[in-house]
């Protein structure tokens, strides 16, 4: 059981409810994919549940279900998308985890051998450099299942 009640004020849920602007790449009736704005590498991108849930100790088995199938199709779409030769997926649960926005989501990162991922360091990615991954991303989405 998580430690908190969710908080229906978090960044993740303020997305979601159309209040703060993300770089959208992806959305079905039960999930949510954007882009990460401090990546750690070219492509890293986001796959939250639409459903509340504070993370992956408190979330319903068919939003779960939900979210692995539409991180399956990102992954697919980044590597394809980015040419990568393979993919990191993260998820992080409570802050001893290394959670840090309290809605469950999973992390999505293109990566390439011999480059290490980029530290997490809060820096933000340029507006249009995100344009620009989610558009080659959005473009990948269509050729993969």
């Amino acid at each position: 059981m998580a430690t908190s009640a969710y908080d229906p004020n978090n960044i993740f849920a303020k997305i979601l409810r159309g209040e703060m602007p993300s770089h959208k790449l992806y959305e079905d009736a039960d999930t949510f994919a954007f882009m990460d704005i401090m990546p750690r590498g070219d492509g890293h991108c986001l796959v939250l549940p639409k459903k509340p849930s504070r993370n992956i100790l408190d979330v319903e088995h068919d939003s779960l279900a939900a979210v692995m199938r539409t991180t399956q199709k990102l992954a697919r779409a980044v590597m394809k998308a980015f040419s990568a030769g393979g993919v990191t997926v993260q998820q992080f649960n409570e802050t001893a985890g290394g959670q840090v926005v309290f809605h469950l989501h999973v992390h999505i990162i293109p990566r390439f051998e011999g480059i290490a991922l980029k530290p997490h360091t809060g820096q933000m990615e340029k507006p249009e450099i995100l344009s620009a991954n989610a558009e080659k991303i959005r473009a990948a989405l269509e050729t993969v299942g």
